[in-house]
C-alpha cells in the first residue's frame, strides 16, 4: 500500500500559466493560484471619459472573480440625457489574459501608458478607443477594512489620468473622440466582500468618495471612506504634474507624485437625495500652500450601468457560460432613494481661485452618516 505512506496531498499540482516563466511571483505559488478562497475576490480595470463641459462621458468596467470562476465587462456612454449600458459576462478561464468578454474587451497595449478598449456592435453600441497616460501612476494605500474583528475589505488600487482618442458609434450615429476628450482609470485587485460574515441583522454603512480632478498643469487626487460617526478609516491625497507623452520610467517615479498632508472633503448634499450639489476638497501640503478645490456638477453618471449595485448584472454575478444584456437609464427619471442607484460619479467644474479645471466626484453613501445628516439606509438629505 504504497500511498499510505506518502503525504495525502504529494501529488497535487496547481494550474500553470505561461506568465509563471517570469519573475513575478509573489508567494510560493503559481501565479493563478487565488490569494483567499473569499468569494469577494477580484481584480478590475476601470476607465472613464468625459469632456470638460459634461457633453459626454463614457466608463468601462472589466473584473475577474476567480473563486466564482467569472468574468465580466460593462460599457455606459452617456447621450442627451439618456445612460446607454451594455454589459456581457462568461466562466473565467485560466488564460486571464483573455480580456474579452462578449463583445467588450480591454487590451493593455503598453502597460501603464495604453490601453485599447473595444466594443463590437452586436447590440448596437460599437467602440474604439484608445486611452494614454498623462500622470504618473498614483498608488492609493492599501483598503483594510474590520468588522468586529473580521475582515470584509482588503485590495489595493492605483489611480492614473490620461486622455483618450478613437469613436464611439449607437444606434448608427457616430461620435469622433479626441485628445481632448480626458480620462482617469482606477486598478484595483484583493478582496471586496469576507466570506461567511453572516450576524445580527444590520443596516448596511459605506461612506466613500473619490475625487481626480485635471487642471492644466497638474491633477489632484482624494479617497476617503468613513464610517457612520464620521471616522475616516481610509483617507488619502496627492497631487501630481500632467505629463505630455510619459515614459515607463516617468509614470513609476513615486517621487512625481506629492503626498498630501491632509486631504478633507465638504460636501452639501442635494435636498432629498445622496447626490452632491457642490463640495470643496482642501489638499494640505508639507511647506507648501494648501490647495482649495471647489466643484460644481454639471453631468450624472450612474455606476449601476456597469455594474456597481445592479440588482441582477452585479459584478462577478453567474450568468451561465456566456451572457449578454443592453438597457437604459433615462438620467432625470431616477428615484434617489433607489438603493441600486446611490453609486454615482458626476463630473464637475473644478476650481481653485486661479485655475479651471474638470474632476469626476465619486459618491457611494449608504446607510447612516451623522454628519450628513443620514439615519436610514438611503434616506436624502434634509
Amino acid at each position: 500500500r504504497w500511498w499510505t505512506t506518502r503525504p495525502w496531498n504529494w501529488w497535487v499540482v496547481e494550474v500553470l500559466h505561461p506568465a509563471d516563466d517570469l519573475p513575478l511571483h509573489p508567494t510560493p505559488a503559481p501565479l493563478l493560484h487565488p490569494m483567499s478562497d473569499s468569494p469577494g475576490l477580484y481584480d478590475r480595470y476601470f476607465h472613464n471619459g468625459f469632456s470638460a463641459d459634461g457633453s459626454l462621458f463614457f466608463a468601462v468596467a472589466l473584473g475577474v472573480y476567480p473563486n466564482r470562476q467569472v468574468m465580466d465587462a460593462s460599457f455606459s456612454v452617456v447621450v442627451d440625457g439618456v445612460q446607454h449600458n451594455v454589459r456581457a459576462s462568461r466562466r473565467c478561464s485560466t488564460d486571464r489574459t483573455n480580456t474579452a468578454v462578449g463583445g467588450i474587451a480591454v487590451t493593455v497595449v503598453d502597460p501603464m501608458l495604453e490601453h485599447r478598449v473595444t466594443v463590437d456592435g452586436s447590440q448596437e453600441i460599437a467602440a474604439d478607443l484608445v486611452w494614454r497616460a498623462g500622470s504618473p501612476v498614483i498608488e492609493e494605500p492599501r483598503f483594510t477594512r474590520l468588522v468586529d474583528g473580521r475582515p470584509t475589505l482588503d485590495y489595493t488600487r492605483i489611480t492614473q489620468f490620461g486622455s483618450w482618442s478613437g469613436w464611439i458609434e449607437m444606434d448608427g450615429t457616430r461620435v469622433e473622440i479626441g485628445p481632448d476628450t480626458l480620462g482617469c482609470r482606477d486598478r484595483s485587485w484583493g478582496v471586496r466582500g469576507g466570506a461567511g460574515l453572516a450576524g445580527p441583522a444590520s443596516v448596511p454603512q459605506f461612506h466613500w468618495l473619490w475625487v481626480p480632478t485635471v487642471f492644466d498643469d497638474l491633477c489632484t487626487h482624494v479617497a476617503v471612506n468613513e464610517d457612520g460617526d464620521g471616522r475616516a478609516w481610509h483617507r488619502s491625497g496627492a497631487i501630481t504634474a500632467r505629463l505630455g507623452s510619459p515614459s515607463l520610467d516617468e509614470v513609476l517615479d513615486d517621487s512625481r507624485v506629492r503626498r498630501t498632508t491632509r486631504s478633507s472633503v465638504e460636501v452639501v448634499w442635494s435636498p432629498g437625495t445622496r447626490w452632491m450639489s457642490s463640495a470643496t476638497v482642501r489638499h494640505e501640503q508639507w511647506r507648501d500652500d494648501p490647495i482649495e478645490v471647489e466643484y460644481t456638477p454639471v453631468l450624472r453618471f450612474q455606476m449601476s450601468g456597469i455594474g456597481y449595485l445592479h440588482p441582477e448584472w452585479g459584478h462577478g454575478s453567474w450568468h451561465g457560460e456566456a451572457a449578454e444584456t443592453r438597457d437604459a437609464i433615462v438620467l432625470a427619471d431616477v428615484d434617489p432613494a433607489d438603493p441600486t442607484m446611490v453609486h454615482v460619479q458626476q463630473v464637475c467644474r473644478a476650481s481653485t481661485g486661479d485655475r479651471s479645471g474638470v474632476g469626476v466626484f465619486e459618491q457611494l453613501v449608504i446607510g447612516p452618516h451623522a454628519p450628513s445628516g443620514f439615519m436610514g439606509l438611503t434616506d436624502g438629505a434634509a
